[in-house]
């Protein structure tokens, strides 16, 4: 009897011991990043991931299917933003020939090539996260050559240019070049230097200049082909000077849809970028939300400006009067098989991942006044009566959140451009970013607004004050300044 005993309590606590070892390496699989779940050990790269010296995030220990999903879902998600072209090396590289200028004549390229001060000069941005410490270290010390197209291709090799993807030739000379999500809406933190820093998703990246970018590509003659619809005769140089025309921080997604490439008056058509971050329970998208919400916009990008391999409806586009160019090119129906997109099976993880994408946070003392703002706040949803657009605590309406240009008594060049003739109620979250100017050019600070017009909060503030007769004072206009910084 006893050994009997003895037996079945070995017995029972063996079996309890697998039973807690099964369900430790369950919560532990599923805390993990995807490239562990894959087959893949800790710091290498997933997908065209950066390595991450073997460091895990901080475990979320859950044996919850959804919690298991979401965890998934924003990590698959946030590989899609930062690194996935959509196969449209085909456009920028096969087509501009974009590639062929970055690596200059030095690789068999065309032109000096760009360098790295010259890339830096036009916005594009470093994640010092990428590089070897050999080359931070060299950084430090002043002993990489910014002047080198060479060091570019290097630095674009590693992943650290950010949403910029270069395929290489065995002779390290670049094939192709692709753009992905993090290009326009991603920028980095300075840590290292001006430019050069630890990756900041889902920020505008002010400092950008698309348009010289893509003027910066040998063949600009498949953008001439679409413009010479309702601008016949139009030249390669007149196509180059309307990208030119864009300047920092902004980029014209209509352009090609409607051939508008100037304001009545005369200012550009291109509208700055827009933050990703602070979207979750936003309905519609963009300055001009009648386009739709964030995942129609992630596709139309993905197909239309990106121009990668994938899906894409909206009969809306057939409309010859508002659309002449999508109308002829059939911008609203362009259908690829099921195998070959490239777009479509990757809108559900990029969507989570940006909704993941919380707004900074400032902090009192330093973005804003504290007491000021407390003054503000009440101006806010009393005598100023903003939240009757903005509301607490998303900063735009649940719902239908568009207005006609009447209602906010401005211009309508921008909302005409849209499908519902509308402007969207922009988020107020981390608008101290921009009237601090944080991580960009300093002349780059600012510029509120879809087109910057404002180059101030307060002059925002004031305007509203005219605009719709508030009668603010003086120090409560500031005090609704430090309000929203506070944001």
């Amino acid at each position: 009897m006893k050994l009997y005993l003895y037996t079945y309590r070995r017995f029972v606590g063996s079996f309890l011991l697998l039973i807690a070892a099964a369900l430790v390496a369950t919560w532990g699989f599923a805390a993990l990043p995807s490239q562990v779940q894959n087959g893949k050990k800790p710091g290498t790269k997933p997908n065209g991931d950066k390595p991450n010296n073997g460091k895990q995030a901080k475990p979320v220990v859950s044996r919850d299917p959804v919690v298991i999903n979401g965890a998934s879902m924003i990590q698959e998600g946030r590989q899609i933003f930062r690194f996935d072209t959509y196969g449209d090396e085909a456009f920028w590289g096969d087509t501009l020939h974009l590639h062929q200028a970055i690596e200059g004549t030095q690789f068999g390229g065309i032109g000096p090539g760009l360098s790295p001060s010259n890339a830096l000069a036009v916005g594009l941005k470093v994640d010092v996260d990428a590089l070897p410490a050999k080359v931070v270290s060299q950084l430090k010390r002043g002993k990489v050559n910014l002047g080198d197209p060479a060091v570019t291709l290097t630095l674009i090799k590693a992943d650290a240019v950010l949403g910029v993807k270069g395929t290489f030739n065995p002779d390290g000379s670049l094939k192709s070049i692709g753009l992905t999500c993090a290009v326009c809406h991603s920028t980095v933190n300075d840590s290292l230097a001006p430019g050069i820093g630890s990756r900041l998703d889902g920020w505008a990246n002010r400092d950008l200049n698309s348009g010289a970018i893509i003027a910066f590509a040998p063949n600009v003659k498949p953008l001439t082909d679409l413009l010479s619809i309702v601008h016949p005769g139009i030249t390669d140089e007149q196509v180059r000077a309307v990208l030119l025309s864009w300047g920092p921080g902004k980029f014209d997604a209509e352009l090609l849809f409607d051939g508008k490439a100037f304001r009545p008056d005369g200012g550009p058509a291109a509208t700055l970028l827009p933050n990703a971050f602070g979207l979750a329970g936003h309905n519609l998208h963009t300055w001009t939300g009648g386009w739709g919400t964030v995942t129609y916009w992630n596709a139309l990008v993905a197909v239309l400006e990106l121009h990668g391999v994938g899906t894409f409806f909206d009969e809306r586009m057939d409309d010859t009067n508002k659309f002449p160019i999508a109308a002829a090119a059939r911008f609203g129906h362009v259908s690829v098989p099921p195998d070959s997109d490239l777009v479509t099976s990757k809108l559900p993880a990029l969507h989570y991942y940006q909704l993941s994408l919380p707004a900074p946070k400032p902090k009192a003392g330093t973005d804003f006044d504290a007491a000021a703002a407390a003054r503000g706040d009440a101006l806010f949803s009393g005598k100023a009566n903003c939240n009757s657009c903005h509301h607490e605590p998303l900063w735009t309406e649940p719902g239908w959140n568009d207005h006609t240009p009447a209602e906010i008594g401005i211009d309508s060049f921008q909302a005409e451009r849209s499908p519902d003739g509308k402007y969207r109620t922009m988020n107020l979250a981390a608008l101290f970013v921009r009237e601090r100017g944080l991580f960009m050019f300093p002349q780059n600070k600012g510029r509120f607004y879809h087109d910057g017009r404002f180059q101030t909060l307060l002059d925002v503030v004031k305007s509203y004050d005219t605009r719709f007769g508030l009668g603010l004072s003086d120090q409560e206009e500031l005090d609704l300044v430090e309000y929203l910084k506070s944001l």
